[in-house]
This record gives C-alpha cells, sequence and structure tokens, in this order.
C-alpha cells in the first residue's frame, strides 16, 4: 500500500483559492491512479477529481469542473489539487487516496482504492 499525508486545508472567504498537496510514500507511483474525494457534515463521501500518474489523463466532477485541477510532481511524488473559485458548498473534508486501478470510470469510485490519508478541512465562508 501507498501511505499518504494531504496537507493545504484551511479556512478562505469564497472565491478565493487553496492548494491541497499529497505526499506519497512507500513505492512507486508508477501504475498508480490517485484521487481527490470530499465528505461534507451529514453528507456521503463524493468524488472530486482524479489523475492517472502515468499519462497524466485526468476527469472531475461537474461540481468542480472549470474551478479545480489535479496535477502531479514526479519529483516529490505528490499530488496537488489548485481550488479556485471556492463556494461554501465546497466546505468538506478532503480526503487523497490511491489505487492499483487506473481505468476510468472506475477512478472516479471511491471503491476503487485501497490507500487513503487522513484528510484535511477546508472551510469556505460566504
Amino acid at each position: 500500500q501507498v501511505q499518504l499525508v494531504e496537507t493545504g486545508g484551511g479556512l478562505v472567504q469564497a472565491g478565493g483559492s487553496l492548494r491541497l498537496s499529497c505526499a506519497a510514500s512507500g513505492r512507486t507511483l508508477s501504475g498508480v491512479g490517485m484521487g481527490w474525494f470530499r465528505q461534507a457534515p451529514g453528507k456521503e463521501r463524493e468524488f472530486v477529481a482524479c489523475i492517472r500518474w502515468s499519462g497524466g489523463m485526468t476527469s472531475y466532477a461537474n461540481s468542480v469542473k472549470g474551478r479545480f485541477t489535479i496535477s502531479r510532481d514526479y519529483v516529490k511524488n505528490t499530488i496537488h489539487l489548485q481550488m479556485n473559485s471556492l463556494k461554501p458548498e465546497d466546505t468538506a473534508v478532503y480526503y487523497c487516496a490511491a489505487t492499483m486501478i487506473t481505468s476510468f470510470p472506475s477512478l472516479t469510485q471511491d471503491s476503487a482504492y485501497d490507500s487513503w490519508g487522513q484528510g484535511t478541512q477546508v472551510t469556505v465562508s460566504s
């Protein structure tokens, strides 16, 4: 399994930006799919974005498309989630996840992932 540590959460006003990072360790990320999910209070965990480490193919939830960007850093074994034009409804705990599955649309399903970070809180005030 891959060990994952998220950083970068915080409090921001609506319209602002935050950048989340997820540092991976424990194995090479070649052939790995990675994703961001979020869970708001009283709601189920939902897909946000994913990326195939090899090749960089990405997918986004409709609710964040055009505002969020997922990317990878080969040197630091890290993925990022750049979040712009944040809205109060983006408030949630954001989780990074990894899987040996690299096919779409499987990467949009949380059941496909077997390694999870501890989560980082993102709060957007109105």
